[in-house]
């Protein structure tokens, strides 16, 4: 029998789950079992539990979530049930198999009312509904299994998956004018750094259960991480900085969601790239993807 320990990740298909699974090669010193919402339904308890007694995994990142954040105005029963019962059912079956378990969240557990970074332990009140049931996965996740971590992400983009950088690009690439919000201020996550991050976590041979912030250096708004998007792929389009009030969307967003990183920094000694390195390092990897 195995006696390297096992990394379970669902939602093995997402933009973090991919790129877990770009670094398993550089980890040899565990095994990793990916799972696909297809492979195991997180919230079929039975199907959880069955899948933890076959594997017996040491750790579980839990990278499987509803994320298509207007239409869950429309889908709540839908993303309460993925972001937030089960995640509660995973982290229960953790428990039960003596597993350590981490538990992805978002700045949108904010209202985005402030003006300075939130920290860790700043209150939650979110305005969306998407926001809404992944502060009850938090919940459940606490509850169900006291011991776990929860790391909160923002502005999450990769190689992998559709998010802003790949929208942009596609529209950059048409007629034109690329209308893009300038008065939302946050920090975009390259989830490649967000991964490593996690893994550093579990290699460290430390673990602090609670609640931590992850994202990027930097503070823009999507109208600059546009525009750096477009320099740096040379395109010669217009892009025209517009207010959230002229991009009506079905579920409001947060004007200022920055995340304040120093705990998870001075805790586990992670270094965190400039956004612009990073992005600079996704079109990279995206470039390789092409070839």
């Amino acid at each position: 029998m195995s006696t390297v320990p096992k990394i379970l990740v669902t939602g093995a298909n997402g933009q973090l789950g991919k790129e877990l699974k770009e670094l398993e090669g550089a980890n040899p010193e565990f095994e990793f079992v990916f799972l696909s919402r297809e492979d195991m339904p997180i919230q079929n308890f039975d199907l959880v539990r069955n899948t933890f007694k076959i594997h017996q995994p040491a750790f579980c990142i839990n990278c499987a979530a509803y994320t298509a954040v207007d239409n869950a105005e429309s889908e709540k029963e839908l993303a309460f049930q993925v972001n937030g019962e089960a995640p509660g059912v995973l982290a229960a079956v953790a428990e039960k198999f003596n597993c350590r378990f981490i538990q992805i969240s978002t700045d949108y557990v904010f209202d985005g009312q402030g003006n300075k970074p939130y920290r860790e332990d700043s209150a939650t009140n979110p305005k969306n509904a998407y926001g809404a049931s992944k502060l009850e996965g938090e919940k459940q996740v606490m509850q169900f299994h006291p011991s776990s971590i929860i790391i909160r992400t923002s502005w999450v983009y990769s190689a992998f998956g559709s998010n802003f950088v790949k929208t942009m690009l596609r529209l950059m690439d048409g007629p034109g004018p690329v209308k893009v919000v300038n008065d939302q201020l946050g920090s975009p996550t390259y989830a490649a750094d967000l991964a490593g991050a996690i893994l550093h976590i579990i290699s460290s041979g430390k673990w602090k259960p609670g609640i931590y912030h992850f994202s990027n250096n930097g503070v823009i708004s999507w109208f600059e991480f546009a525009t750096a998007i477009k320099e740096l792929n040379g395109k010669t389009c217009i892009i025209e900085p517009i207010p959230t009030s002229g991009y009506p969307t079905p579920a409001k967003r947060p004007v200022y969601s920055v995340l304040d990183t120093t705990k998870i920094r001075e805790q586990y000694g992670i270094r965190i790239k400039n956004w612009k390195n990073s992005l600079e390092d996704c079109l990279k990897h995206m470039k390789k993807l092409e070839q």
